[in-house]
């Protein structure tokens, strides 16, 4: 999206002045249902209030996947794996993932996953410290490991970038160490865009270098002074060009996610909704 229609579309969305995130009432049925999903953490403190009103909210949106992540509540927000997945599904939505900690409780983990008829386990994550490049071989060995018990499950597991992973180490930059010493049908990445970016590395870069290997996204505009989070479109991540080249990626499920807001978790979702559709 060129700067003019950025500002245009921010303008005609009451967004460009006062900070107001308050969203013209619209149905977002133009877009396509299985386009896009939303990771729970957006929404952490009302999942962790209200389960199923909020999930009730997103689905009102026209959100149609979903990706968990684990809280003090537990992988589901104090909702036992079948809990999960018949809310999901009967609200329109498809539980698709969760993110999860590769610990000691992992085997109870890939238990509750296949209980909740999810397809992906994402490690959010590194199992061990180290920002070397020892430490990262270590990793993919423990992550191909998790691959294969995931596997037999019938589950795939997945690994969730933040920034310090593109660091380098004696000339090479720590994330490639992770992505050429993990089995592509083993470890499913989960690539962040945002955080991509704020490492002030090229997602499109990744895409051509390790063709099909990010089969899910974390889509998420940064703010690239703050390093935080931001409503779609007004932060550093040029998300059409994205979006023209997510067949490189091998992108199956895409996952909105936003961890501060200007306002509320579901203005910003609603500003990010509305914001797709102007690609299309």
């Amino acid at each position: 999206m060129t700067n003019i229609n950025r500002r245009k579309f921010l303008k005609q969305s009451g967004l460009a002045t006062a900070g107001s995130l308050i969203m013209p009432t619209m149905g977002f049925s133009k877009i396509p249902d299985e386009a896009y999903g939303v990771q729970l953490y957006t929404f952490r403190d009302e999942m962790a209030k209200d389960a199923k009103g909020t999930l009730e909210q997103i689905a009102a949106i026209g959100i149609k996947k979903i990706e968990s992540a684990r809280s003090k509540e537990g992988l589901y927000y104090g909702l036992s794996p079948k809990e999960m997945k018949n809310t999901c599904n009967n609200l329109g939505m498809k539980l698709c993932s969760g993110h999860v900690a590769l610990d000691k409780n992992f085997d109870d983990t890939m238990r509750q996953a296949v209980e909740s008829g999810q397809e992906y386990v994402i490690c959010s994550s590194l199992p061990s410290k180290g920002q070397n490049i020892d430490n990262y071989k270590k990793v993919a060995d423990a992550f191909n490991q998790a691959g294969k018990a995931c596997k037999k499950l019938g589950l795939k597991f997945g690994y969730h970038n933040h920034e310090y992973e593109f660091e380098s180490h004696k000339g090479e930059v720590l994330y490639d160490v992770l992505m050429d010493n993990t089995d592509p049908d083993l470890v499913h990445m989960e690539l962040d865009l945002g955080w991509v970016i704020v490492a002030q590395k090229d997602p499109l870069h990744y895409f051509k270098k390790y063709p099909k290997r990010f089969p899910l996204w974390h889509l998420k505009d940064m703010n690239m002074h703050e390093k935080v989070s931001t409503e779609f479109g007004k932060g550093g991540l040029d998300i059409a060009t994205m979006m023209k080249h997510k067949s490189n990626s091998g992108v199956e499920h895409i996952f909105i996610e936003q961890e501060e807001y200007a306002s509320t978790p579901m203005k910003s979702m609603k500003h990010n909704m509305n914001f797709l559709k102007t690609l299309y």
